[in-house]
């Protein structure tokens, strides 16, 4: 009994100090991982600041004056703000010209790929027709051609069918693009087969059953295929110079390309340029911040069999 005791205090006496063994572990385990997420966190924002950086010091020096500019171009809190490199880009250029050029096509061209990439997939993913996988074939060798290679070749096209210097010219030829047929016949296919079945029956046709209930469905790719062919034919550059030279049919890219050639005026111009720069980033990313969150999101809309 007495042994049996000696062991129990024993026991009892050692508990107290073998306890807050476990406390110590998880407090140097919660240390770690403070100090893993701090690090981590660290490096994001160096990142943002490396990527920020640049479009503050454009917004900075749109509002400088030319002096200022060239003298400290880094500079984000102008000494003397002016709203002059704006006034001079909307009273004494034609820069609402070429802002108004570049909405136009830009609209037209967003709404037409919506439209014939989604009709394209669509065929792809569901029609079966002779020589589909063809097709499809040179679809993706489309896409692995440098987009520069053919600029020659569209040139001569849009000559030869009388719309070169033209609306036509600039949009036409931009209403299509592989990958945005490439991403539409992917989001088609994973819809199930089955949820047409029901149309049919009722009589519905292949556009009726394309248009009323699986382009609905198609709700994230369409909006994906809306902010690229956006961005894409608002940013566009190399086609409006093989497809135009009339200065009433200037875009906002081949405008901005010339005042960065020194267009209006000697000198560095900087807060003309940079402004210039600002104003053409805004549409872009306005609908990027818009839609952001419903960029392919594949379980909007999805249907399980």
């Amino acid at each position: 009994m007495s042994s049996t005791t000696v062991q129990t205090e024993q026991a009892v006496s050692a508990s107290p100090r073998t306890a807050p063994a476990r406390p110590a572990r998880r407090r140097h385990r919660s240390r770690g991982a403070i100090a893993a997420t701090s690090v981590t966190y660290a490096i994001l924002v160096v990142l943002a600041v490396v990527y920020i950086m640049p479009f503050l010091i454009q917004i900075a020096t749109s509002f400088k004056t030319d002096a200022e500019a060239t003298a400290n171009p880094v500079a984000l809190i102008p000494q003397t703000f002016t709203t002059a490199a704006y006034e001079r880009l909307f009273l004494n250029s034609d820069f609402p010209v070429w802002f108004a050029n570049s909405a136009v096509v830009t609209i037209v061209v967003t709404l037409g790929r919506v439209f014939f990439d989604s009709l394209a997939g669509y065929a792809l993913a569901r029609l079966r027709f002779r020589g589909r996988g063809v097709v499809f074939a040179a679809l993706v060798a489309v896409m692995s051609v440098p987009l520069v290679v053919l600029l020659i070749p569209k040139f001569l096209v849009i000559n030869q069918l009388g719309i070169y210097d033209s609306y036509t010219g600039m949009i036409v030829p931009l209403l299509t693009d592989a990958a945005g047929v490439f991403i539409m016949k992917g989001f088609f296919e994973s819809i199930p087969a089955s949820v047409e079945e029901q149309a049919r029956i009722d009589g519905a046709g292949t556009f009726r059953v394309f248009w009323s209930i699986v382009l609905p469905m198609a709700r994230p790719a369409l909006i994906t295929i809306i902010i690229l062919s956006f961005q894409g034919s608002w940013n566009e550059l190399a086609h409006f110079i093989v497809s135009t030279q009339n200065p009433a049919l200037t875009t906002l890219t081949k405008g901005v390309a010339g005042l960065a050639s020194g267009q209006l005026s000697q000198g560095s111009q900087y807060p003309l340029k940079l402004a210039a720069a600002a104003i053409m980033t805004i549409p872009v990313a306005v609908l990027f911040f818009v839609f952001q969150r419903r960029i392919m999101n594949s379980s909007d809309g999805a249907v399980k069999e």
